[in-house]
């Protein structure tokens, strides 16, 4: 059953802790520019309850935790980077960190361990069934009354994106295939052995006693492609079994893979794949089925790509605006338009600027910018550099230079429109496309180097992103754990950068417009204190 928690209880002059706190510490405990009163502000008190109530039953059970306070909770527990045991121990018993989440008692209780765990898998479930991810609508609502409050300007964004491996061993295609069939039948009903013969039999018993990282280590490529064949008509017999629960988890993922890697020919002739057929959208580990594989600049990734979209004014307090994550074969480009879309849900004035670099540029983002007015300033263009000049043609021009020679080259037009140059070597072609990326690529060049600067700084958004990672890998498994990772980590950088802010030019803190209900609640505070004492 959902029930809203109270913003501001009614405080207890025996429990409250400021009560107890000597001249110097209460001065810090109660001093709203420090970060846990900021917090609490511009977080905690943020949290809009009513979007998790479709995760409760209205009709029966017992009215849920604070959900104010077990979100708040997450936040803190990404954005310092703790462990589940540090943050209950931090919630207890650091009275900052208490101050933070809103608890002024020093009797006030938190909810316990399994009432946190039981929220973050309703919110996962809810995800996966629904496709609607609360932390992203919190993101939003939280990051926009900043926004307003702070006055943050969203004429100019820039975004960039960050690999991050999945907390993932790197298997091999035989490890992979051998520890997808173990984890099903760990899950699955036991087999009716009787619909396999002695041999195969025998053969599954080998197979849940084998490790197979040993056997990779131990065995020529000739045996391990053996086996190979014999474990992939094993599982496609499994697969055909009518007994099996077919909707559960772990058959998916082993039909799966099994499609990936295999290929079942007439009369049920099983052959593996080659490695040039298998997409790197593939599984790559059983126990996290979203993540993918990508390799960038010589490094290769099996986990997600998180971009990362904010302000950029210069002076004045940036904010992250949008977190998107993906598996990791996810491109560059395709995070642009929607991240722009989403940022501009966040302001009413048009964004007029984005800055981001050369990964970012197609054609489709091109004509997405040029039809919304936006000028998009990539760094650069992906792709080796061209040895002919074609932008001359665009200007309605009959020649190319040679950017080698510096020459002037004749050009012809086919029949099929496309454009023709004579060689040493015969004829060579070119298309309207590649003139209009030469277009492009000339257009990119004469950006003034201040204005391609502009993007350098979203670097370190991209840093404090990964701030608490170690090797750069998550401790988080499946997509959408690593969305609710990536949301927090970026409303933690928000709160942080709101501190800073503050703490180099000051905020107007006795706008009673905006802070009103801020003070009206410490001023109760001090009241109880002050009579108490007389």
């Amino acid at each position: 059953m959902f029930r809203a928690s109270v913003k501001h209880k009614q405080l207890d002059l025996q429990c409250c802790v400021a009560q107890h706190l000597g001249k110097s510490s209460y001065k810090i405990y109660s001093d709203v520019t420090e970060w846990h009163n900021i917090f609490f502000k511009n977080v905690t008190s943020k949290i809009d309850e009513t979007k998790f109530k479709c995760l409760f039953n209205e009709s029966n059970g017992a009215p849920n935790a604070s959900i104010r306070l077990l979100i708040a909770m997450m936040i803190l527990k990404d954005g310092q980077g703790w462990s589940d045991k540090e943050l209950f121990e931090e919630s207890k018993f650091n009275l900052l960190i208490r101050k933070a989440l809103g608890l002024l008692d020093i009797n006030e209780e938190i909810p316990c361990e399994s009432t946190y765990y039981l929220l973050r898998k309703r919110i996962v479930s809810y995800e996966k069934n629904k496709q609607t991810n609360l932390f992203s609508e919190i993101f939003k609502s939280i990051t926009e009354s900043q926004i307003i409050e702070f006055d943050v300007s969203g004429k100019s964004i820039r975004m960039d994106s960050k690999l991050i491996g999945s907390n993932i061993a790197y298997y091999s295609r035989y490890e992979l295939i051998h520890k997808t069939l173990l984890l099903y039948f760990r899950h699955s009903t036991p087999l009716c052995l009787s619909q396999f013969t002695q041999t195969e039999q025998e053969r599954l018993t080998e197979l849940r006693a084998e490790d197979s990282t040993k056997t990779i280590y131990r065995s020529s490529k000739v045996v391990i492609f053996d086996k190979l064949i014999n474990i992939g008509y094993l599982i496609f017999k499994i697969l055909g079994l009518e007994n099996q629960n077919k909707t559960s988890q772990e058959y998916l993922t082993l039909k799966t893979v099994f499609e990936q890697q295999y290929k079942a020919l007439e009369k049920d002739e099983i052959i593996v794949r080659p490695k040039e057929e298998i997409s790197a959208q593939s599984i790559q580990s059983p126990y996290d089925i979203d993540c993918t594989y990508r390799k960038k600049n010589e490094e290769e990734t099996k986990g997600y790509s998180h971009n990362v979209t904010e302000t950029c004014n210069k002076e004045e307090l940036n904010l992250i605006t949008d977190i998107q994550s993906q598996p990791a074969s996810a491109a560059d480009c395709d995070f642009l338009v929607p991240a722009t879309d989403t940022t501009q849900d966040l302001f009413e004035e048009a964004i007029e600027n984005i800055h981001t670099d050369g990964a970012y540029h197609s054609p489709q983002n091109q004509t997405y910018s040029n039809f919304n007015g936006i000028n998009l300033y990539c760094t650069a263009m992906q792709g080796a550099v061209g040895r002919y000049d074609l932008s001359t043609l665009a200007e309605g021009e009959s020649y190319i230079i040679d950017t080698n020679t510096n020459e002037k080259i004749l050009v012809t037009t086919t029949s099929s429109n496309t454009y023709r140059i004579s060689t040493t070597k015969g004829y060579r072609y070119f298309n309207q496309e590649a003139v209009s990326n030469s277009v492009l690529r000339k257009k990119i060049d004469n950006i003034p180097q201040e204005i391609k600067n502009i993007r350098n700084n979203v670097e370190a958004s991209i840093f404090q992103l990964a701030f608490h990672l170690r090797k750069d890998k998550t401790r988080y498994r499946g997509l959408v754990k690593n969305q609710i990772w990536a949301i927090t980590r970026c409303l933690w950088i928000n709160c942080a950068r709101i501190t800073k802010f503050i703490e180099k030019i000051g905020h107007n803190l006795t706008n009673i417009n905006s802070n009103i209900e801020y003070y009206f609640y410490y001023l109760i505070l001090i009241f109880q204190i002050r009579f108490k004492k007389t």
